[in-house]
């Protein structure tokens, strides 16, 4: 059974910076046994990142909809598990506005961090908190969980303007925020015209590139194997590839070298 100091050494034995920004997409299950269950692994990361930014993803984009589409910053639970649930209600955690693709934040500069998703009108805007990972030099931790779940990859799409991500048309939403102010949130929402789907199942095929480009490398949190990512050079290689061939994430096809 793993206890905190364990989880702790793990984090320290990947190298990922205590005074910096990490992100973490995670799964609980495959961490395996923990002396006091998820609690003590959100106690492990915050305590680790206690003198730099911890951030995890708090999305709600499977529950919101034309018809629900209010979305309350203190009381929305998360789509993307367990322990964003928890991580959101812990004291001192701040909560970005975003209604379909907020993140929640402890430490450093927290409420810097999140500040202004109101004004993002599409999952990753420009200016919003997944191009500040980019600005703030940050990590990613993919804690047993692989590369279809990188959310900054949509970024890089949107980012790069590649056409066929985004729909024509907002979709009325809005958020409440910790005083009870409603704030106009309309969103131009992740979609794809056929023949391409759900990009996001081929962001895998990066990790060849990344590996190569010394953008990712590999660890261990609990029984979990995990990718950690950087994530300027992620954005650089991705890039890259998207300048080439901007259906690069429309199939399967594998990445030519």
């Amino acid at each position: 059974m793993y206890t905190k100091d364990i989880l702790i050494r793990q984090l320290s034995e990947m190298n990922i910076d205590p005074r910096g920004t990490l992100l973490v997409h995670s799964s609980m299950k495959a961490i395996g046994k923990v002396e006091g269950g998820a609690d003590t692994v959100i106690d492990a990361l915050m305590e680790y990142m206690k003198d730099g930014l911890l951030v995890l993803p708090t999305h709600t984009w499977d529950q919101m909809n034309e018809n629900y589409n209010v979305f309350n910053v203190k009381t929305e639970p998360s789509c993307v598990g367990l322990l964003t649930n928890i991580f959101r209600m812990r004291p001192g955690v701040k909560r970005s506005l975003h209604p379909t693709h907020s993140v929640a934040a402890f430490g450093k500069d927290a409420e810097e961090y999140i500040a202004g998703e109101e004004n993002s009108h599409s999952p990753c805007a420009k200016g919003g908190c997944w191009e500040k990972l980019l600005l703030r030099r940050a990590q990613i931790l993919f804690l047993g969980c692989n590369l279809t779940k990188n959310t900054f990859i949509h970024g890089v799409e949107e980012w790069n303007h590649i056409p066929n991500r985004l729909a024509k048309n907002p979709q009325p939403f809005f958020s409440i925020d910790e005083n009870g102010i409603k704030h106009d949130t309309h969103q131009y929402r992740h979609h794809c015209e056929p023949p391409a789907t759900e990009v996001s199942q081929y962001y895998g095929k990066m990790e060849p590139a990344f590996l190569r480009g010394g953008a990712i490398r590999y660890g261990a949190f609990g029984d979990a194997k995990c990718i950690l990512g950087d994530c300027v050079k992620m954005y650089e290689i991705t890039s890259e590839y998207l300048k080439n061939d901007e259906h690069l994430f429309d199939d399967a096809t594998p990445l030519k070298k």
